[in-house]
């Protein structure tokens, strides 16, 4: 039977979600714990997609096929009950055997979190400490220009794609009303190339700071040159918010 499971996870203490040869990771841990709740047999999951060392995730998506028989809650509780302390499994449901939590992905939901204002330790591993006031209005121009579906080839690493067109459904900047320091950058799209969030927030903060207009992004675009693009901006503001699919697809019958 198939199971998607929404999970979160702190993602300051892992070398990103996806397996690796050295180094702690998420998807690494989910897997020990439902190796040990199958008995010792081997389950793998199968993501909406990776995410980077330091990238946290409020709704990551995974599926997994799990044949023994164990009630859903159950089956939730075991796997948060093993885990370590910053990933949590929120939910697990039944769906179609041929759903996959990356092939039927709708669209995806980044935030960035920024502080321009005094520099905070407590928070420097979940919102990039910028510490410089930037030009908000200018920003939100030049989130607008990323709109629509364009070769983002000046925002990812040429060498790990072969198709560089994506389409980004919204954008926004949001000003936090209690402190107007605080920023946050939104993403929605229908799929995002590694580093490609990073680097166009870093190509934006450029912009804020002055160094660049708004209307560079329309020329960054058309040059399909990462060298013509900003800085990639640190991964401790990334977050996956949010997956969907279509639910038609995804829901067991």
């Amino acid at each position: 039977m198939r199971y998607l499971m929404t999970f979160s996870y702190d993602g300051s203490k892992y070398q990103g979600y996806q397996k690796q040869l050295k180094g702690k990771t998420v998807q690494e841990e989910i897997e020990k714990a439902l190796f040990k709740i199958a008995g010792n047999k081997i389950v793998s999951i199968h993501a909406s997609g990776r995410t980077d060392a330091g990238v946290h995730a409020i709704n990551q998506k995974a599926h997994f096929d799990f044949n023994h028989e164990i009630e859903i809650e159950r089956l939730k509780y075991s796997l948060n009950s093993m885990l370590p302390n910053d990933i949590f499994i929120k939910k697990i449901e039944i769906v179609e055997d041929d759903f996959h939590a990356r092939f039927d992905v709708a669209s995806k939901e980044y935030i960035y979190k920024l502080n321009m204002g005094e520099y905070n330790p407590i928070e420097k591993d979940y919102v990039f400490q910028c510490c410089k006031k930037l030009d908000t209005n200018e920003m939100m121009r030049a989130l607008k220009y990323l709109e629509g579906t364009h070769d983002f080839r000046s925002f990812t690493k040429v060498d790990e794609e072969k198709d560089f067109v994506r389409t980004i459904i919204r954008t926004n900047l949001l000003i936090d009303s209690k402190n107007k320091n605080f920023i946050t950058f939104v993403f929605i799209g229908t799929g995002f190339m590694r580093y490609q969030i990073r680097n166009m927030v870093g190509t934006i903060i450029e912009i804020g700071e002055g160094k660049r207009k708004s209307t560079d992004i329309l020329d960054i675009l058309s040059a399909k040159d990462r060298t013509k693009a900003g800085i990639t901006a640190p991964s401790s503001g990334l977050y996956l918010k949010n997956v969907d699919y279509n639910d038609k697809k995804r829901m067991k019958k």
